[in-house]
């Protein structure tokens, strides 16, 4: 019999008539033949009334006391789940996390799921009852209560549709599906009827609020469909899964992150380690890093940008003070008052000319660029942020998100239990269920670099440069633009195909000169080195283990770049099959 696990977020169920509206629906799936599994949050704001109950005694209640306080707003939530699905004349048994055999780690506030038992869940199933379980909650190897943090709900209900290899894991929620980017900040903004798991991670990471990353990893270490649906109407919603809604097209969403900081770092030593020495201690202090942007070099110097949470941004120049002293850099610059504006689509890796009408959306808007990073299936770009929403709705509009397919969508068809039920759950067994995992370092030799110095900082440059670019039929790969110097002139940096750098460096160098800009320089032959796998983003540590495996083997970055999958960073051609050695080895005990 089909296994359907069902999540009811707290808005869906904050009051006794939208609790018994849910259980309507998960007895109305267990009509239609299916074995169901709900997982319910706590009601409405109960859980921000636990945390301010407890601040109001003390302002650092102990982390383990606060777990066990905050996890009984889910055991209130599941019991009058049981009770209603009861009164409507069904079998009904509410689970803590503790009782279904949630194993997770002793890190209280924000564990991890190690384990999940399946036993009690598949014999109370067979007894023909609607389990509902507690989300957001287990247990560690001492028995404490635990609670799994920030969207922990949706963690529960999409590991719990791993272990069982359920057919579907349905995302209850106030909003109707996944939209092409915020529609309360752009209202003609889309839902989307498909969107695939990497899609979805890096919309996640950038702010889309529908679900939290750690979940939508779950769905694609385990290929477990997500269902993204409302609670109050029944509109189709989205899936998410492996496949995108339109491979053929090349952006399926746009977003904006406000609450960024941009940190540079100008003049440090253009050798081996320098990056780790930086990085490494930021990492100390828990802080997570988003956009890093580091540019070749000059005269034995290079400049390295990144972002930062902007309620972070004074710890972090501390950490950064701490490691200029010891590689010996020169200026320390931040800026609080940035945007994150990003496209991303798992089409862009198959077609040309995305970064440059992006650019030129931008361009012809008048919004200056700062910075530009970009990976396989996202390029993201800085903006002072009181343009940020401007710049959102132009490359919305630029990529005509709002309109629907013209074409009929290829279904989606779920994949049979069979073979691939095996090897997920020969994965599932002996190891810590939300481990990071690898699934590949690799190296392209296959690249070139072109790199344009000294840039004018105006709007309006990056269009002209890849317009200019893209006429002339060169195939880009990855573009990475610094933060402007004092000098108001920032270095921009893209690699192509080797066969084609002669023709870049000339049409570089043309438009170079058209626009003022200092010089070109070029490398026949670079390494792209790259990690990317499933966890990346909630695993902080992955690119300082990349630097500091390739700074012990005294090789040197000249590009990084970085996204929710991936971690890229380019190195002089000689050094890639030393570094990609380097990778394996550090790399090996999570690579898949």
């Amino acid at each position: 019999m089909p296994i359907i696990v069902q999540k009811f977020g707290g808005s869906s169920v904050a009051t006794p008539e939208k609790i018994l509206a849910a259980a309507r629906k998960a007895i109305r799936a267990k009509q239609e033949g299916n074995q169901v599994v709900m997982v319910v949050s706590a009601m409405g704001d109960t859980t921000d009334d636990l945390i301010d109950l407890a601040n109001r005694i003390t302002d650092k209640p102990p982390a383990r006391e606060m777990d066990m306080l905050l996890s009984t707003g889910e055991q209130q939530s599941c019991a009058l789940m049981a009770i209603a699905i009861s009164s409507l004349g069904h079998k009904a048994v509410s689970l803590t996390g503790a009782q279904i055999g949630v194993k997770t780690d002793a890190t209280f506030r924000k564990a991890r799921i190690k384990s999940i038992e399946t036993a009690r869940l598949k014999k109370l199933l067979d007894e023909g009852n609607i389990i509902i379980a507690a989300g957001f909650q287990g247990i560690d190897d001492d028995f404490n209560i635990t609670t799994l943090g920030r969207g922990g709900s949706d963690t529960t209900a999409v590991a719990l549709a791993a272990v069982l290899r359920a057919d579907a894991c349905e995302i209850y929620t106030d909003v109707d599906g996944v939209y092409t980017t915020d529609p309360r900040v752009i209202p003609e903004a889309r839902r989307v009827s498909r969107i695939s798991y990497d899609e979805m991670l890096e919309l996640a990471s950038l702010g889309a609020g529908v679900m939290h990353s750690r979940s939508i990893e779950f769905g694609k270490k385990f290929d477990t469909p997500i269902h993204v649906r409302s609670s109050f109407t029944d509109v189709p919603g989205t899936m998410i899964v492996t496949e995108p809604e339109r491979p053929d097209m090349p952006v399926c969403g746009a977003a904006i992150t406000k609450d960024e900081a941009r940190i540079t770092v100008q003049g440090i030593p253009d050798k081996p380690g320098t990056s780790l020495e930086i990085f490494s201690r930021i990492a100390a202090r828990n802080i997570s890093v988003d956009m890093i942007v580091q540019n070749v070099g000059e005269s034995g110097k290079a400049d390295i940008s990144f972002t930062v949470p902007k309620n972070e941004l004074d710890a972090s120049l501390d950490a950064v003070r701490e490691g200029v002293k010891l590689v010996g850099a020169g200026t320390i610059t931040s800026d609080d008052n940035v945007a994150k504006v990003s496209v991303v689509g798992l089409g862009m890796a198959r077609q040309t000319g995305v970064a440059e009408k992006m650019f030129r959306a931008l361009a012809t808007a008048g919004i200056n660029i700062g910075m530009i990073t970009t990976s396989e299936i996202k390029i993201s770009v800085l903006v002072p942020r009181d343009q940020s929403q401007q710049a959102l709705r132009v490359v919305h509009s630029s990529f005509e998100l709002e309109k629907a397919p013209t074409t009929p969508i290829k279904p989606w068809m779920p994949k049979h239990i069979g073979t691939d039920a095996a090897a997920v759950v020969a994965r599932l067994q002996g190891l810590n269920m939300e481990d990071l995992t690898i699934d590949d370092v690799s190296l392209d030799s296959t690249q070139a670099r072109v790199t344009i110095l000294g840039v004018p900082d105006t709007p309006g440059i990056a269009a002209k440069v890849f317009e200019e670019v893209a006429a002339a039929g060169i195939f880009v790969d990855m573009i990475v633009q610094s933060y402007p110097t004092t000098e108001a002139l920032a270095t921009l940096s893209f690699t192509v195909p080797q066969e084609q750098l002669e023709h870049s460096v000339t049409v570089a160098k043309k438009v170079a000169a058209s626009l003022a800009c200092r010089g070109v320089t070029n490398s026949p032959k670079i390494a792209k080195l790259s990690v990317s796998g499933v966890g990346l983003r909630t695993h902080t540590g992955v690119a300082i283990r990349m630097f500091r495996s390739l700074a012990e083997a005294g090789i040197n970055l000249d590009l990084i770049n970085t996204s929710e999958v991936r971690v890229n960073v380019v190195v002089d051609g000689a050094q890639g099959e030393k570094g990609l050695k380097q990778l394996q080895t550090a790399f090996a005990d999570v690579l898949r």
